[in-house]
C-alpha cells in the first residue's frame, strides 16, 4: 500500500513537471528590449547557473540556447545582442536583446537551476517586437495678414462730392466724385473747394428780353416807313 502510494507520487511530480510561469513583452524595432528574470538570493550560496532559450522551457536546460551564466558570469552567448546587464550576484538575470528586431519575437524562456529535483525556477516569455511609430504631421496652414507697419496708423478713403448750381456749361467749373488717395488729399481738395469762389453771370429774365426785342423791331419798321415818305 505504502509502495504504491510513492510511485503514485512519484508518477505525480514527473508528469506535472515544475510550475512554468509566462508573460508577454512587447518592444519597438531598434530599441533595446528587457526580458525580466530574477531569483532569490539569500546568500553567496544562493547563487546558482541559468540560461536562456529560445522557445518554451523543456524539462531540462533550454532549447536553443542564447545566453548561459554560472551565476557568476556569461560563461556562453550566442550572440553579442543578447546581454545580461543586471547584478547577478542578487539574481537579476534579466535579458536585455539590444537593437531588437522583428526576428527577435517568440517565446523566450528563464531557466533558473535550483539544486534538488523539479525544483528549476521556470519563466516563458512572449516577446512581441513592433515596427515603430512613424507619426505623421497634420499639415498647418498659416495665413499671413497684411498690417500696418508699427507706428503707423491706417488712412480711411473719403468721397467729396460738390452740388454747384445750373450753370452754362461753360462756365460751370469741371468736378468729378472719386475716394481720395489718403487723408491729406481729402482735407487739400476740401480746403481748395471752401476758398474757391465761383462767378455765376446774372440770370436775365427771358419775358424782358422779348420785350426789348419787339421794341427794337418796331422802331426800325417805324424809321423804314418814315424814310419811304419822305422818298
Amino acid at each position: 500500500m505504502l509502495s504504491s502510494l510513492c510511485l503514485n507520487g512519484v508518477l505525480l511530480v514527473l508528469f506535472t513537471g515544475p510550475t512554468v510561469s509566462e508573460f508577454v513583452v512587447i518592444g519597438e524595432v531598434g530599441q533595446d528590449v528587457t526580458v525580466p528574470c530574477h531569483y532569490s538570493v539569500r546568500d553567496r550560496n544562493g547563487i546558482t547557473s541559468m540560461c536562456w532559450g529560445r522557445d518554451r522551457c523543456p524539462n531540462s536546460k533550454c532549447s536553443r540556447p542564447i545566453i548561459w551564466t554560472d551565476g557568476w558570469r556569461v560563461t556562453e552567448r550566442h550572440s553579442s545582442r543578447y546581454q545580461l546587464k543586471g547584478d547577478l550576484h542578487s539574481g537579476d538575470v534579466s535579458l536585455t536583446i539590444v537593437d531588437a528586431r522583428e526576428a527577435d519575437s517568440g517565446i523566450y524562456c528563464c531557466r533558473v537551476e535550483v539544486p534538488g529535483w523539479f525544483n528549476d525556477q521556470l519563466i516563458n516569455h512572449e516577446v512581441v517586437i513592433t515596427k515603430a511609430r512613424i507619426s505623421t504631421a497634420s499639415p498647418h496652414t498659416y495665413t499671413s495678414e497684411q498690417t500696418s507697419a508699427p507706428g503707423s496708423t491706417s488712412e480711411p478713403s473719403f468721397t467729396v462730392t460738390r452740388t454747384w448750381p445750373s450753370v452754362s456749361a461753360s462756365e460751370a467749373p469741371q468736378t468729378a466724385s472719386a475716394p481720395c488717395s489718403g487723408t491729406s488729399d481729402c482735407l487739400d481738395v476740401t480746403a481748395n473747394l471752401q476758398n474757391t469762389s465761383v462767378s455765376l453771370p446774372s440770370q436775365q429774365h427771358p419775358e424782358r428780353g422779348l420785350y426789348i426785342g419787339i421794341g427794337s423791331c418796331a422802331a426800325l419798321l417805324l424809321i423804314l416807313i418814315l424814310a419811304l415818305f419822305l422818298t
